[in-house]
């Protein structure tokens, strides 16, 4: 039991940690459950994971997302872009593709061709932000690149970041883009989630409800974080980040 406490605090740590950040949250999970025997794993603690980054989300930009119903131009743009990744994602899932891609050698390349991308897009100096730049054309762009994200390594942060950079916008604005689109898409994966385990036994208990608690905890301090850091930093760290685990991974499977 304390084992599987631990394992859930140390998985719950990864999830918020990485969800928000540009380092792929889906990457760090497959590779820990790979080269770990992890016995506290499960569809619904999964789930869970996913449900405490949403509301975490929800929760920090509760005020953003309440004046929504005043912005019905954002909340069009959120919408709009957001369905590129439903769509892709539904489909992958559905046909099981997604698990082709689940695959340490696929992650490590991941990891470092999409960090340089990273790179190169954040170099850019013209600030462009949301009220005044964000239009149709920037959210579709950005959603077509979100699909990418459905590689685990890509980083859903990191390529959507990547877009908004490579379309002058400024970080956190781009930060901000990245957040807003996270609801969509961390409300799909849970959605996907559960279609899955009402297929298995659904047992409620304190388990997930740790699991939920301790990942919205870590999400949002990662988001409180982040937005502080970008308003002081390049997203370079990050990049050196990428480039030492994905060579940690080449070293894994090639030596």
């Amino acid at each position: 039991m304390f084992q599987d406490f631990i394992e859930i605090v140390i998985l719950a740590a990864v999830q918020g940690i990485s969800e928000f950040l540009p380092i792929s949250s889906s990457a760090h999970l497959i590779v820990i459950s790979k080269l770990y025997d992890v016995r506290a794993s499960s569809i619904l603690i999964d789930i869970s994971f996913h449900l405490g980054s949403l509301l975490a989300i929800i929760f920090f930009f509760r005020k953003d997302l309440f004046n929504l119903k005043n912005d019905k131009k954002l909340l069009k743009l959120i919408i709009i872009g957001s369905i590129p990744l439903i769509i892709f994602g539904y489909i992958l899932h559905s046909t099981e593709l997604i698990f082709i891609l689940r695959n340490i050698e696929i992650i490590a390349w991941a990891t470092l061709i999409f960090g340089i991308i990273l790179y190169l897009a954040d170099q850019r100096k013209i600030n462009q932000t949301i009220s005044t730049n964000l239009n149709t054309r920037s959210i579709i762009i950005i959603g077509l690149f979100q699909i990418l994200a459905l590689i685990p390594g890509v980083s859903r942060a990191g390529i959507t970041m990547t877009a908004a950079r490579f379309l002058k916008f400024n970080r956190v604005d781009s930060g901000k883009i990245s957040f807003l689109l996270s609801i969509p898409a961390l409300a799909g994966a849970s959605f996907l989630g559960l279609k899955d385990a009402f297929n298995s036994s659904i047992e409620i208990n304190i388990t997930i409800i740790i699991s939920v608690v301790l990942s919205f905890l870590f999400s949002y301090l990662t988001i409180r974080f982040f937005l502080n850091f970008l308003n002081r930093f390049s997203l370079n760290l990050f990049v050196i980040y990428r480039a030492i685990v994905a060579l940690i991974l080449f070293y894994i499977i090639y030596f």
